[in-house]
């Protein structure tokens, strides 16, 4: 193979191993679904829509922390029922950190912060069989600034629904 081809599918494979299909999009995750094109009414108790606006999708967290704070608890508590009652969603929950910190501190803070998030949900009830853990740590912000009200949105633990 020539080089300038070698080069050109290096490329070609490092772009195509960027798409992941779970709603990354320019660098702002959606969350709250996974290939699910309908989110449905927010006032119907059993939407991803209403599960969005109603109960939220993300939990925050303080600096270098994967404990939930009190708030943190009561969002995931209501998230817990929800999925208690709506047994027919699978979840992946999505663990990020701020932009500040190394890249592989931030993967290992983001992969705690979704398994708290996880554990939470277990301990109130929700099968273990329904929920996965993925970190991102870093890589992608839903808000871009080096200042706290960018740092804060971006320490979260977020919900995506998918059919089970």
């Amino acid at each position: 193979m020539k080089p300038f081809a070698a080069v050109l599918l290096i490329g070609a494979l490092a772009v195509s191993a960027c798409s992941d299909g779970m709603g990354y999009n320019g660098g702002r995750n959606t969350g709250a679904t996974a290939g699910i094109t309908d989110e449905g009414n927010p006032n119907d108790p059993k939407s991803i829509a209403y599960f969005k606006t109603s109960v939220g999708d993300r939990v925050l967290f303080d600096v270098d922390s994967s404990s939930l704070s009190p708030q943190g608890r009561d969002t995931a508590a209501g998230q817990a029922d929800w999925l208690v009652q709506n047994p027919d969603y699978s979840v992946t929950i999505e663990g990020h950190a701020d932009e500040r910190g190394t890249r592989e501190y931030n993967l290992a803070l983001g992969a705690r912060r979704a398994n708290a998030l996880r554990e939470e949900l277990i301990a109130a009830g929700v099968s273990a069989d329904r929920l996965q853990t993925v970190s991102f740590g870093k890589e992608r912000p839903v808000e871009i600034c080096s200042d706290e009200s960018c740092y804060s949105q971006n320490r979260r633990a977020v919900m995506v629904l998918g059919a089970r």
